[in-house]
């Protein structure tokens, strides 16, 4: 490894808090920045969880601590944050990973749905941030990475209050870069499209209609993998990214770009 790479990429030194860890894109998230040199807090919904993948990263040679919770709740997320300090000391990268969703026409859509779903995809992002802040402050600086979605700006049947949240990750995304710049805490948003993890293996890929139209409308007309969106996070936590912030990055195979109607032979 070259010294300018090392440089720009590595995140030694550095302590992560990656919640969802225990999920298709936390779990890879999770390995990827230990590997990179960052001691990482993993989150898990139960602390059984949150042992499994502290134990997958420490398999691969890296360095982490376990933390559990349901992220329901401000206090719930302020519990997370300060478990974290206590164990780790310092916080200088937050990966909101967790997320959830429910399939459902909005007819169908119960205010437990609505509950559920944006609980952890925006609340808990919201107080967690906001836990963090202070601590980032007092370190002269901090990396906040929210995993935002291609429903963060582009609409879907079928997902109405996961696409609501996600596009209000995206505009959280921003007010927060705005408002800590002064504090060297860069916000930004990464996007994944379409990827093959065991929460969508049956409910998406596994159903014959949406796997078409999503491999028609993909540029690269494949799903992608938990791995593909390692680079733009590693990137957004790096000192590589030091003047990125307030932005979103779509990791999405092109699906954003748009669709073609040439013909294969064209």
């Amino acid at each position: 490894m070259s010294d300018l790479f090392r440089r720009l990429f590595s995140l030694e030194g550095r302590v992560a808090l990656i919640t969802g860890a225990s999920g298709g894109i936390g779990s890879v998230l999770a390995v990827a920045f230990a590997e990179a040199g960052a001691i990482v807090a993993v989150h898990g919904s139960t602390r059984a969880k949150a042992d499994s993948i502290r134990e997958r990263v420490e398999k691969a040679g890296g360095k982490a601590v376990a933390v559990a919770g349901n992220l329901r709740g401000a206090a719930a997320c302020q519990q997370l944050v300060a478990e974290t300090q206590r164990e780790m000391d310092r916080l200088d990268i937050l990966v909101n990973c967790a997320g959830t969703n429910r399939r459902k026409p909005i007819r169908d859509v119960t205010e437990d749905d609505w509950d559920a779903i944006a609980d952890v995809n925006l609340k808990s992002v919201f107080f967690l941030c906001q836990a963090v802040h202070p601590i980032m402050k007092r370190q002269k600086g901090g990396r906040i990475i929210n995993i935002g979605s291609v429903t963060s700006t582009d609409g879907l049947g079928g997902v109405s209050v996961y696409g609501a949240t996600k596009s209000a990750v995206w505009q959280l995304t921003r007010t927060m870069a705005l408002e800590w710049a002064k504090d060297n805490v860069l916000v930004n948003c990464l996007a994944p499209g379409f990827l093959h993890t065991p929460l969508t293996a049956e409910g998406l890929w596994g159903d014959t209609h949406r796997k078409k139209w999503l491999n028609e409308r993909i540029a690269l007309g494949r799903p992608g993998q938990p791995s593909e969106v390692v680079g733009a996070a590693l990137l957004l936590a790096s000192p590589a990214a030091s003047y990125i912030t307030g932005q979103i990055i779509n990791v999405d195979g092109g699906y954003l770009a748009g669709g073609s109607w040439l013909r294969e032979d064209e």
